[in-house]
């Protein structure tokens, strides 16, 4: 499908990425793309030069982190489509076609999975069992399988943009638009594209630390999205600290010389208790979020087409 390259704005975050922004760049160019964006966390090496000399307009993000960068840039893109990919050369611009036709049919968002066709050592196995794992978390925690939220690799219309209340700062940035999507009923379509191995620059990715960070932020923004998970999951791990100790005062009861155990006696009917509240409120925050949701349908319904700007 042909649709016009001038209506589609490249954004590419960078930080010290001057080994493969300037080819990144060029294909671009190449391919018909003249709205390319560097938006750049104030790179210590050649980066910002080699950007523009390869013809991107390059802006220095304000904040700091990958989170700020992209959430600055979708303030100032003006296109009505936008694809997102890292400079860090692991992406092509080969599979821009294939990421942005998706979006001239109708569709919200479109993302790129890395975990199908990765190149050989594109993940290490630790990675790529991080990877399945949180995916398999947003699975649950959020009710909708989209195979690879990390990607860097999306495409949007501006107008899925605009719905995105966007505040995590770091790696986070990618789960959270996930997040959003889901959230906001966004039409996704996934599709498979190419991944390679980092041609010279080093991932500034931790797998533990940023790890822990993406899990826990799947996990606190299910407190919108999906209540029951957030607040069941709590309640449940409550209730069973509160049964575990049940069990040893009951053990140290059954002990001879009969040992009581008053406090931790109370502190395990508390436990219980507020666990079972918990939980309840889980399941009631749940039926809200659906009576919200029918509510937000049938108000849409009754409202004219918006049109795309």
């Amino acid at each position: 499908m042909k649709f016009n390259k001038d209506e589609v704005c490249v954004l590419i975050p960078t930080l010290n990425e001057a080994p493969t922004i300037g080819g990144i760049v060029r294909d671009f160019k190449q391919l018909g793309y003249n709205h390319i964006l560097v938006i750049d966390a104030k790179s210590s090496d050649n980066t910002v030069k080699l950007a523009r000399e390869a013809g991107a307009t390059v802006r220095t993000q304000t904040g700091k982190g990958k989170g700020n960068a992209i959430i600055e840039a979708f303030e100032i893109i003006e296109q009505p489509y936008i694809l997102m990919l890292d400079g860090d050369g692991t992406y092509s611009a080969k599979d821009a076609e294939k990421m942005l036709t998706p979006l001239f049919l109708g569709f919200d968002q479109v993302i790129g999975d890395r975990l199908i066709n990765a190149e050989e050592g594109a993940f290490s196995r630790l990675n790529l069992f991080g990877n399945h794992m949180l995916n398999l978390l947003f699975k649950i925690a959020h009710s909708r399988d989209l195979h690879d939220i990390l990607s860097g690799y999306r495409a949007f219309t501006k107008l899925a943009v605009s719905q995105m209340t966007l505040k995590e700062k770091g790696f986070e940035i990618e789960t959270e638009i996930s997040v959003e999507a889901v959230r906001n009923g966004q039409r996704i379509m996934v599709v498979p594209i190419r991944y390679s191995s980092r041609p010279g620059t080093a991932t500034k990715l931790s797998p533990f630390h940023d790890g822990l960070k993406i899990v826990s932020t799947i996990y606190r923004l299910a407190r919108v999205n999906n209540p029951m998970f957030y607040f069941g999951l709590m309640g449940i791990l409550t209730s069973l600290l509160g049964f575990l100790t049940g069990i040893y005062v009951l053990l140290e009861w059954l002990k001879p010389g009969n040992v009581e155990h008053i406090p931790l006696t109370i502190l395990t009917v508390l436990l219980i208790v507020v666990g079972i509240e918990i939980f309840m409120f889980g399941m009631i925050s749940d039926m809200l979020l659906v009576f919200h949701r029918e509510i937000i349908r049938e108000i849409q319904l009754l409202q004219p087409p918006r049109q795309q700007k």
